[in-house]
């Protein structure tokens, strides 16, 4: 029983190290943009919120995603219980698209 605990153990760190390698190099959503921010090429999520959650009158904003492949912000609100998607250029800070 005991053997068989460790080797659980031993299999779940082994599994979870590179998972939290790859985050603490930054790497995935967030670190992407993080990069991409400090090296200029996109604005901030701040800032595309401000520009666009003032447009959205009576919608509840859920949150953000961010597309490092698009470079696109993709903002999700919510009324009625119908989703609203907001697609936003994340260099230029235009909205591009926007799903009902």
């Amino acid at each position: 029983m005991m053997k068989h605990l460790v080797a659980v153990i031993s299999v779940s760190v082994a599994l979870a190290i590179p998972a939290l390698t790859s985050l603490a190099q930054g790497n995935g959503e967030q670190g992407q943009v993080r990069k991409e921010m400090r090296a200029g090429n996109v604005r901030s999520l701040r800032e595309i919120e401000e520009r666009v959650l003032p447009t959205m009158p009576g919608m509840q904003y859920l949150g953000p995603e961010y597309d490092p492949a698009a470079m696109a912000y993709r903002l999700k609100f919510i009324r009625d219980g119908r989703v609203v998607f907001v697609d936003v250029d994340a260099r230029s800070g235009t909205v591009l698209d926007q799903k009902r």
